[in-house]
C-alpha cells in the first residue's frame, strides 16, 4: 500500500516509492529504493524535502501514531483542486491553428538553441556575454506564444536529452511569457519575464559536465556544486552587457520556495518577487517533462498532478493556479483515454473548458488497434476524458503521434 508521510517520520527499512519534489532539489536520481543506508536517511531528512511516498508492501510500515495519506486520498484531493481551477475564468486567446504555427516555432527553437549554446560557450571561455543580442529572439518567442502557445511549448518540451541544457532555457522563456500573459503582464514586464527565462540557468555553464549529467546519486559535495549554479549565474549576469534586475533576480532565486526551504538564500514568502515565483514554477515543469541523460521525463498531465500534490510550501498558490490555466489540466501532448474507449493525444486547449481540450483520436482500446485519426474538440463533443494513460504502457512514440517530430 502506498502512503505519503512526512520526511521526519521515515526510517531505515522503509521502501521509498517516490520523493515528493523535483529531482533538481535532492541528490537522489532513483525514483524508488529501499532505505538501508543511514547516510541516505540523513540526506533525505536534510535536503529540503517535506514528504515522501512509501510502499508498505515492500518495506516497513509507519508507526500507529504517524500521520499518513493514502494514494487514493491524495489523488482525490489533487483532482478536486485541479477541477476547481478549471472552473475559474481563463483569459481567452485569439490563436492561429497549431499546424500554421509549428514551422515558425521550429525555426525559433533552432535559433534559441544556437543563441544559448553561444552564451554558454562565451561563459566557459571567461568572456562577458551580451544579453541585449537576445532581445529580438525573445520578442519572436513572445509573438509565437501569442499566435499559438501550444506549437512552441510542445516542440520545446519534446527536446532530446542531448539538447536539454540549451533548449531548457528556451522552453522556460516561452513558459514565462505564456504565464505572464495569463497573469496580465504586458509590455516591458512581459519582455523581462521572457528574457529572465532564457537566462535563468546560465550558471550551469560553469558546472562540470560530469556532475551536471551524472546518471547516479550525487555525493553531498556534488549536490552542493549543483546548488551553486544560481549564484554562479548571478555573478555572470552581474557583469553582462544588458542584463536587467529581473533577469538577475530570477537567475538567483528560481530554486527558492515560498516556505523558505529552497536555495541558495532560503528566502520565502513576500521576499520572493513575482518573477522569481513564476520562474520556480516554469523551471520545474519543463525540467520534469523533459528527457534527461539520466532520467526520462514525466508526461505533462502527470507532472501537473505531481506539482499540485507538493505545491504547498513549494510554489506560490496563485502563480501555480495561473500556470495550470496557461497550459491546461490536460496539457498538450498528454495521452488520455476517452469514455468511448478510444485513446487520444491532447493537441491544444479549448477556449471553453480546460477539462475539454482539442484532441487527436488515433487508437481503439476495444479492438486494441490503431484507427483512422480524428481531430475532435471535446468541448463540442459528447465524448470526454475518463483518465490519463502512460505511453510506455502502450508502446507509443508520442513524437510520431503528435506529428511534432
Amino acid at each position: 500500500m502506498l502512503k505519503k508521510i512526512r520526511v521526519q517520520d521515515i526510517r531505515l527499512g522503509m521502501f521509498v516509492q517516490e520523493l515528493c519534489g523535483s529531482w533538481m532539489e535532492h541528490p537522489f536520481w532513483k525514483k524508488s529504493f529501499e532505505l538501508t543506508d543511514p547516510n541516505d536517511l540523513h540526506s533525505l531528512q536534510t535536503c529540503g524535502l517535506q514528504e515522501v511516498w512509501i510502499d508498505t508492501s515492500k518495506g516497513l510500515d509507519v508507526a500507529g501514531d504517524v500521520e499518513a495519506v493514502s494514494a487514493e486520498e491524495e489523488q482525490r484531493r489533487v483532482e478536486q483542486e485541479l477541477h476547481k481551477t478549471a472552473t475559474e475564468q481563463v483569459k481567452p486567446i485569439q490563436r492561429v491553428s497549431i499546424q500554421q504555427e509549428v514551422q515558425r516555432a521550429r525555426v525559433l527553437l533552432a535559433e534559441g538553441k544556437t543563441a544559448v549554446t553561444s552564451m554558454f560557450h562565451e561563459i566557459r571561455m571567461g568572456n562577458a556575454i551580451n544579453v541585449s543580442e537576445a532581445e529580438p529572439l525573445v520578442d519572436e518567442i513572445s509573438n509565437s506564444i501569442s499566435r499559438n502557445p501550444e506549437a512552441f511549448l510542445n516542440l520545446a518540451r519534446l527536446k532530446g536529452a542531448d539538447d536539454y541544457t540549451y533548449l531548457h532555457s528556451v522552453a522556460v522563456s516561452g513558459l514565462m511569457i505564456a504565464l505572464g500573459k495569463q497573469l496580465g503582464l504586458s509590455g516591458q514586464d512581459l519582455k523581462d519575464a521572457g528574457m529572465a527565462g532564457l537566462l535563468h540557468d546560465v550558471g550551469k555553464a560553469l558546472i562540470p559536465a560530469e556532475v551536471l549529467n551524472k546518471p547516479g546519486k550525487l555525493t553531498d559535495e556534488e549536490f552542493a556544486i549543483i546548488k551553486n549554479h544560481p549564484r554562479k549565474g548571478w555573478e555572470v549576469l552581474n557583469v553582462a552587457n544588458g542584463a536587467n534586475p529581473v533577469a538577475l533576480d530570477v537567475c538567483l532565486h528560481h530554486h527558492e520556495r515560498v516556505d523558505g526551504k529552497g536555495y541558495p538564500e532560503g528566502i520565502s514568502g513576500d521576499k520572493l518577487t513575482l518573477f522569481a515565483r513564476m520562474g520556480a514554477v516554469c523551471d520545474v515543469y519543463d525540467a520534469l517533462t523533459s528527457n534527461r541523460c539520466y532520467k526520462n521525463g514525466w508526461e505533462p498531465s502527470e507532472t501537473i498532478r505531481k506539482m499540485a500534490e507538493w505545491k504547498d510550501g513549494h510554489f506560490d498558490e496563485k502563480i501555480f493556479h495561473a500556470f495550470v490555466k496557461t497550459i491546461g489540466i490536460y496539457p498538450s501532448g498528454s495521452l488520455v483515454k476517452l469514455k468511448s474507449g478510444r485513446l487520444a493525444v491532447v493537441i491544444e486547449q479549448s477556449e471553453k473548458s480546460l477539462l475539454a481540450p482539442r484532441v487527436k483520436i488515433f487508437f481503439s482500446t476495444k479492438s486494441n488497434e490503431p484507427i483512422m485519426p480524428e481531430y475532435v474538440d471535446l468541448s463540442k463533443s459528447p465524448d470526454s476524458i475518463s483518465n490519463i494513460e502512460q505511453p510506455e504502457k502502450w508502446g507509443f512514440d508520442m513524437k510520431q503521434i503528435t506529428g511534432l517530430q
